[in-house]
């Protein structure tokens, strides 16, 4: 019977569907974090009657014919990149990217990661660093004599020395725009990686065309909306019961088959 293996299908998309959803739930506070959506498509189709084909031998055509689905697969998890909220922390090595971007970030095994979490720090040697102490790209020194530290819109590093009356610049904060975001992968730590679907890195200047600016003092908060996620959670438990009922539903009808004598 087809509809016991249809009507698994379905149970098992609405179960990622939920695994999506609490993921986005989970991330709701993560900094940074861009909200997944789960996208489906339906499975082949057995056809017991093709369409188009010939019903007689004077060349009528079937204008419909039948064919039965056989359910439903995951075909994709789409990051949505619309912009998150910004908090302000009052932190000054905290930063935030206002419009499309990412901060530049070197590994340890000294690969490139890519991140929209701009709560940054001082390593021991004054670079300035993610909280787990990888290299904000270019490295930007902070030097000890600094009293204070601006940030500008469009990322470069001012800081007062004692006597100094003009601020003076010891670095260019620049950030990476790609054609395709959603190609980016996904590592953990707020950290994504270029793919050959991403496209390759275009650096480039905050503020310059097609490039966010930054904004000290501020970081952006996760663009998860609760009310939403938990009105997808509910339709997606619904979706799962229907199934479930259809497998019910289908298997009292095996049950008539056998108790036939």
């Amino acid at each position: 019977m087809r509809s016991l293996h249809i009507a698994a299908t379905g149970m098992l998309a609405q179960q990622t569907n939920v695994e999506v959803i609490s993921n986005n739930i989970a991330n709701m506070s993560t900094t940074g974090f861009k909200r997944r959506r789960a996208e489906f498509q339906d499975l082949i189709y057995q056809n017991l009657r093709r369409v188009g084909s010939t019903s007689s031998d004077t060349g009528t055509i079937v204008p419909a014919g039948v064919q039965l689905g056989l359910g439903t697969k995951i075909a994709a998890v789409y990051r949505i990149h619309e912009q998150g909220n910004l908090q302000q922390t009052e932190n000054r090595f905290d930063i935030a990217i206002r419009g499309p971007g990412y901060f530049r970030i070197e590994l340890p095994n000294g690969d490139f990661a890519y991140t929209r979490d701009g709560t940054f720090g001082l390593s021991p040697q004054g670079e300035v660093v993610t909280a787990d102490g990888f290299r904000l790209l270019p490295g930007v020194l902070i030097p000890q004599a600094a009293r204070d530290v601006t940030i500008n819109a469009n990322g470069e590093v001012l800081v007062k020395l004692d006597g100094q009356v003009a601020p003076a610049n010891v670095g260019q904060i620049t950030i990476a725009i790609f054609a395709n975001e959603a190609g980016l992968e996904a590592i953990g730590d707020n950290l994504f990686l270029e793919t050959p679907a991403s496209g390759q890195a275009q650096i480039g200047v905050p503020g310059g065309p097609g490039f966010g600016n930054l904004m000290q003092g501020f970081i952006e908060t996760s663009n998860v909306n609760v009310v939403s996620e938990i009105t997808s959670l509910i339709t997606a438990q619904r979706a799962y019961e229907m199934n479930s009922k259809v497998i019910t539903a289908s298997d009292e009808m095996l049950s008539t088959l056998t108790r036939l004598r």
